[in-house]
Parts: C-alpha cells; structure tokens; sequence
C-alpha cells in the first residue's frame, strides 16, 4: 500500500463531498468517500441471492469499465449506498478492484450487485450501510474463495516465485522456464518486505486492506477490493494487485509486493498453495 496521500481511497485521509439524490448516472466525477445509510428505492425491483451457477464456488465481480490509477481516463464508476442512481455515491471504483458478490437484484431492468467482504475487517466502524454496484461496468466470475493451507512448503514443485526487492522485480518459475517477469513495488524502507523462502498458505480473489497495523506500519490506508492475493507471510505479507498506483519498479508498499492487476490475476491462477516463494535483495 501506497505510503503517500492517494486522492480517493489510498491515501492518508478520506475526502467526504455531499452528493445529491438527483444524481442519475452510474459513472460520475465525485470522489471520496461519503458515509450514508441507503434512503429510499423507487421503482419495481426483483431481489436474489448470490448469482453462483456452481454451488462449490462463489461469484465475484471485477471492476472493468472504469477509471484508472489516477483516477484519469474513463469517468469512474461510483459505488452507492443502495441499489439505484438515486442513492449517494459512497466511494469512486477503479478498474482491476475486485469484490465478493453478496446478492443481487433488478430495479427498473438495471442490475445491480451488492458488495460482500471476504474474511474479517479490521477497522469494520469504516463500513457504513450496503454497497452496491451496477452490474454492467463490471465482470463477474467463479471462484473459490479464500483458500488456505499450513501444509508448509511444497519442496517438490517445480514452480517457484522470485522476489528482487533491490531490482523491484518478480520471476515466476516452472522449472527453470520463466513465466513471467513483472515490475513491482515492494516495502518502502520503514516497512520493507520480509527478506527469506516462504511460501503460498493463503490465496482469495479479494482483501479489504487497512491500516494502520500495530506492529507493522502506524499510517492510516483504506483499501477495499485489494485483488489477486497470494499472501506469504502469517502477518500478512503478501502478493497482490495495487489499483492505486502505477508506480511498478520501485518502492511503493507498507511491506506487500505489488503487480499491476492484470500481472497479480495471471500469477494468482498460476499459483498454488505451496508454491515457494523467495524473497532476496
């Protein structure tokens, strides 16, 4: 995570603009984060339960038609507190941001999915009310969920992962072919990443980051949707996408190895548990 002030979700502080009822677009130019209960829903609506088509697996969504690190480019899809344009804008989504989908339901033919959290939230005072999201800025998928393993080490894969805080580079491995070779951001010097061999105990799609964290960095971030997590480390460490930044090649984290989002989805499906990871400057 990003240890400078990010407008919008990664930085320092929350920016909170009033946003009126009349809004009508799901695409809008407001940032922050506003902190309402939903108000009212007009119009017909059908509600369902999560869209799995796999009863083993969960349904997630992934941010796809929106704005980017900087918030530049498309307009950002604005997440709201209710399922219609008519209830406030809570935070401004950027693309490669992942969430559980809790349920869903039709108002007035527009679909709308609303956001559910995968393990346990550290600061849940920071979520007021629902989230919800329209469905047509966004691409849902199966996946498992959070899996993990105390397994340890997996000495007989040929797969490996390669960290090179001191290059700002990670080397995927299957055997000695390299898959894939990415820029990264690794730890700032007063939370650099962990130096050693680890390995994969813990994979899911989706983490709400958040600090600060006692122990390991005393700076506030607030980070839903974190995607593509391979955590490393049992306090945490991990590698994952950062929507927030495009800062790949040099320091740039509270500790995690950041990949741009595209890279962390692709590293997490080649992944296993077990999987080695080697840490080295």
């Amino acid at each position: 995570m990003r240890k400078t002030l990010i407008y919008g979700l990664g930085g320092v502080a929350i920016l909170a603009l009033g946003v009126l009822y009349g809004l009508q677009y799901a695409h809008a130019p407001v940032p922050g984060i506003l902190t309402f209960s939903p108000y009212f829903l007009t119009g017909t609506s059908t509600v369902s339960s999560v869209p799995e088509t796999d009863s083993h697996l969960l349904t997630f969504m992934e941010v796809v038609d929106s704005c980017g690190a900087n918030f530049d480019g498309n307009s950002c899809l604005n997440m709201r507190a209710g399922p219609g344009r008519e209830y406030p804008v809570l935070r401004m989504l950027r693309n490669g941001i992942v969430f559980k989908v809790a349920s869903s339901t039709v108002i007035d033919g527009q679909k709308w999915y609303q956001v559910g959290f995968s393990g346990e939230i550290h600061y849940p005072e920071r979520v007021k009310g629902e989230w919800w999201v329209a469905a047509e800025y966004v691409h849902t998928f199966q996946d498992e969920g959070l899996v993990a393993s105390n397994a340890g080490l997996n000495a007989s894969s040929t797969k490996r992962i390669v960290i090179d805080v001191s290059q700002e580079k990670l080397t995927a491995y299957d055997g000695t072919t390299v898959v894939m070779q990415q820029d990264i951001s690794a730890g700032l010097e007063d939370t650099p990443t962990p130096l050693g061999t680890f390995w994969v105990y813990r994979k899911t799609p989706d983490s709400y980051m958040q600090g600060p964290i006692e122990g390991l960095s005393d700076q506030y971030y607030d980070l839903p949707g974190v995607p593509w997590d391979l955590y490393f480390t049992k306090d945490g460490g991990a590698i994952h996408g950062a929507y927030w930044h495009n800062h790949f090649g040099q320091e740039w984290s509270h500790g995690c190895v950041n990949l741009p989002p595209e890279a962390a989805k692709e590293l997490y499906a080649w992944a296993d548990l077990g999987t080695p990871v080697v840490v080295k400057r």
